[in-house]
């Protein structure tokens, strides 16, 4: 394993589980910002994603989450990029009102930002997203009527040179929920994972998704702030594609042919993880390796899920908040065992 200046860190906050910190839009971004600079980041949109809000995160690779179970099996690696080209995928079901404000976002990421933007198309078909009413205590979750039409859009941009994708799909109003009282299940997070997940399965490239709702049914009233990136913009594509304009490549492999930058599994150090949600197969996946990364289980993040560390075998240090995880990190990457600096932490015993 190559020995870096700072350590990698799994940082996993799962979509859809009504996360107290990281479940709304992006504000996990404020542990991100503080971590990465103790650290070099993995992490995924969920955790970057804050609508109209963003940051520009140094040391932090933006990975979807089926590309980072991926990445954990030691199926694929990852390799980091300059800049990607960007394909724009939009629904045929947007209104016009929304397809102008998502064009104006697109086109103003290539003026402003400077973004490679490869181009835009729409799909042949609605796609057709169904939420379901599993409530503000359960994961959320839903269907797609249309993949195929997905797919198909998908591959056209790729064939026009696109090597990384933005999706916009259009979704049922929602009607007012605990969630944009800063209680609660994002509504819409299960099924945007659906989308995300079956593009980079069957593509193999960066994904990362934006919703749209009819111009009329956007709110407007005033919500929580750990909502306001949601409401204090016309669409919430500008984090996505700066989260994707970086995001790195996946590389299979199977094809032997990394370079001295790829990652992979291997090199994971530490996982950062809420306490109760530890059941995901790329947690369990690096836990059942040898030597496994240090997980560090964060008791203050709490979900709908009741899934902790040790009934499934793995050996995770518990931490009160964020702000001691990065501490222990902080500590690691200095070779102090982040246990040692707690009183409770019994002494080395004889063997």
């Amino acid at each position: 394993m190559v020995r870096r200046n700072k350590p990698t860190v799994l940082f996993l906050v799962p979509t859809g589980v009504g996360a107290r910190i990281g479940g709304f839009a992006g504000d996990a971004l404020p542990v991100v910002r503080a971590l990465s600079q103790v650290a070099r980041v993995i992490t995924h949109p969920n955790v970057c994603n804050g609508g109209s809000l963003y940051w520009p995160l140094e040391d932090v690779l933006y990975v979807e989450g089926y590309g980072l179970d991926q990445f954990c099996a030691e199926r694929w690696a990852l390799r980091p990029v300059y800049q990607n080209h960007i394909g724009l995928l939009m629904d045929v079901a947007l209104d016009p009102i929304a397809r102008t404000h998502h064009l104006n976002v697109v086109q103003g990421a290539a003026a402003t930002l400077g973004l490679n933007i490869a181009g835009y198309g729409f799909t042949k078909r609605p796609v057709g997203i169904k939420l379901s009413d599993s409530g503000a205590q359960t994961p959320s979750w839903g269907t797609i009527e249309n993949p195929q039409t997905l797919l198909d859009g998908a591959k056209k941009l790729i064939e026009k040179g696109a090597d990384a994708l933005a999706v916009v799909v259009h979704f049922p109003e929602v009607a007012d929920t605990a969630y944009d009282q800063g209680q609660g299940v994002d509504p819409i997070a299960g099924v945007e994972a659906v989308i995300s997940h079956l593009l980079v399965k069957m593509l193999g490239i960066p994904c990362a998704h934006a919703p749209s709702f009819m111009a009329d049914a956007v709110s407007v009233q005033e919500v929580h702030p750990r909502v306001c990136g949601e409401v204090v913009g016309h669409t919430f594509l500008p984090s996505v594609l700066v989260g994707l304009s970086r995001a790195p490549q996946f590389v299979p492999l199977t094809d032997r042919r990394l370079t001295p930058t790829d990652l992979i599994a291997q090199d994971v150090d530490l996982v950062i993880t809420p306490a109760h949600c530890c059941g995901g197969a790329g947690i369990l996946a690096l836990a059942s390796r040898s030597p496994a990364p240090l997980v560090l289980a964060v008791e203050e993040n709490q979900t709908v899920l009741e899934v902790p560390p040790e009934p499934l075998g793995i050996k995770a240090v518990r931490v009160a908040t964020y702000l001691e995880a990065i501490g222990a990190v902080a500590a690691f990457g200095a070779g102090v065992d982040p246990c040692r600096l707690r009183l409770d932490t019994p002494w080395v015993p004889k063997l």
